[in-house]
């Protein structure tokens, strides 16, 4: 087990790595706009999950998917070089869910906007069940005395 400060520079190092033989090495038009996110390392440097983002459509996440697939060894290769430990983990890419979520939260403050703006709405049109101000004052008891 690798102490964990180690396994998170290590993680940081393959992100930066692969993220660097995305953009400058590998060649491939099918490959989008892809940005990777994070990378999580097991306890032993054995397994390392790779986090990716693709700007576009679904056709292109899809295309960007295949081409991480096929070219998961020479990626793997690359990152073992650049690391430089004894051995290289191996690599899995996973489609982050990051701007499914991102919709999500912005499609619910929306929906939180519109129930407040209705809200004001009718609460500018309300008006007292009773008096204005239903409290007694001191002045109100002396009246009630007299009578």
């Amino acid at each position: 087990m690798a102490d964990p400060a180690r396994a998170r520079k290590v993680a940081d190092r393959i992100k930066s790595l692969v993220a660097e033989y995305l953009e400058f090495r590998l060649k491939d038009e099918r490959l989008g706009f892809v940005t990777v996110t994070d990378v999580r390392v097991t306890g032993d440097l054995q397994q390392a999950s790779v986090f990716y983002t693709v700007f576009g459509d679904d056709a292109s996440r899809e295309a960007t998917a295949e081409v991480l697939e096929e070219n998961r060894g020479r990626i793997r290769s690359a990152v073992g070089k650049g690391l430089g430990i004894r051995l290289t983990p191996s690599l899995e890419f996973i489609p982050d869910a990051l701007p499914e979520g991102a919709a999500h939260l912005e499609d619910a403050l929306r929906k939180a906007r519109e129930r407040d703006a209705e809200l004001a709405r009718s609460a500018s049109a309300a008006t007292y069940a009773g008096e204005a101000d239903p409290y007694r004052k001191p002045g109100d008891e002396d009246d009630r005395e007299d009578a």
